[in-house]
C-alpha cells in the first residue's frame, strides 16, 4: 500500500474525532424517540430481527486493517443471502421489504450507526465501508481502492454516498472511489476539511429530505 499519497494533517484527524463525538452523542439522543417507531414499522411487515448488524472494512493501518460490526436498521427479508452469498442490492431489489425502501431512501436505516461512530468504528464523514466478501476482488479490480481508507474511518455519510449512492455493482465502486480521494486530499489542513464536512452535511440532509436515497 502507497502511504505517501496522502498528507493527513494529525490535528485535523483530531478534531474530527472531536467532530464525530460531540455530533453523534447529539445525533443519537435526537433520533432515539424514532427507533421504537421505526422498529414497530419493521416487525409488522416481516418476521426477523430489527437491527442488522454486518462485518465491514475498516480504517487501514501501516500494519493491518481493521474489521468491525456495522449496525443499521434491517431493511431486507429475513437472511435475504442464505441461498446467494453475499450480493450487492440492486434497483428495485426484491430482498428489500416495503418499510426498508422508505427506510433507504430516507437514509433512517443508519441512524444505529451513531453508536458506531460512538465507539469509534466509523466517522460521521468518510469513505463507505465495504463488505469483506468482496474486498479482494475490488482491490485486485480498481486501481488504488486500498489507499482510500489509509488513516482515514469509513464513514455514514461521505463524498462519494451523496453524489452516488449506494454501490450496485463494481463499476459503481470504480466511480467512487475517486471521490474518496478527493475527501482524503481535503484532510490535509482543518480549514479544507471544515468546507468539506460542512458541504457533505448539506448534501446529506437533501438526500434525507428528498427522499434521494437508494
Amino acid at each position: 500500500m502507497n502511504t505517501d499519497m496522502f498528507s493527513i494533517n494529525p490535528f485535523t484527524l483530531a478534531a474530527k474525532r472531536v467532530f464525530d463525538i460531540v455530533f453523534a452523542s447529539v445525533g443519537l439522543l435526537l433520533t432515539l424517540p424514532l427507533f421504537p417507531l421505526i422498529a414497530l414499522a419493521i416487525k409488522l411487515e416481516s418476521k426477523g430481527p430489527v437491527f442488522f448488524s454486518q462485518t465491514r472494512i475498516g480504517k487501514a493501518l501501516p500494519d493491518r486493517t481493521l474489521l468491525f460490526d456495522m449496525i443499521k436498521f434491517r431493511t431486507m427479508i429475513q437472511d435475504a443471502e442464505k441461498r446467494t452469498g453475499a450480493t450487492w442490492a440492486s434497483k428495485r431489489d426484491p430482498r428489500i421489504t416495503r418499510v426498508g425502501m422508505v427506510l433507504r431512501k430516507t437514509r433512517l436505516d443508519e441512524l444505529p450507526q451513531f453508536i458506531n461512530v460512538i465507539k469509534g468504528d466509523m466517522s460521521l464523514i468518510g469513505p463507505r465501508p465495504e463488505r469483506p466478501g468482496f474486498y479482494q476482488k475490488l482491490e485486485t479490480a480498481i486501481p488504488f481502492f486500498a489507499e482510500r481508507t489509509y488513516g482515514v474511518s469509513p464513514g455514514i455519510t461521505g463524498l462519494a454516498q451523496v453524489n452516488q449512492g449506494y454501490d450496485t455493482c463494481i463499476d459503481d465502486v470504480r466511480s467512487k472511489v475517486g471521490f474518496d480521494h478527493r475527501y482524503a486530499l481535503a484532510l490535509g489542513d482543518v480549514w479544507s476539511w471544515l468546507k468539506m464536512d460542512l458541504f457533505i452535511v448539506v448534501k446529506t440532509i437533501g438526500v434525507m429530505v428528498m427522499g434521494r436515497g437508494q
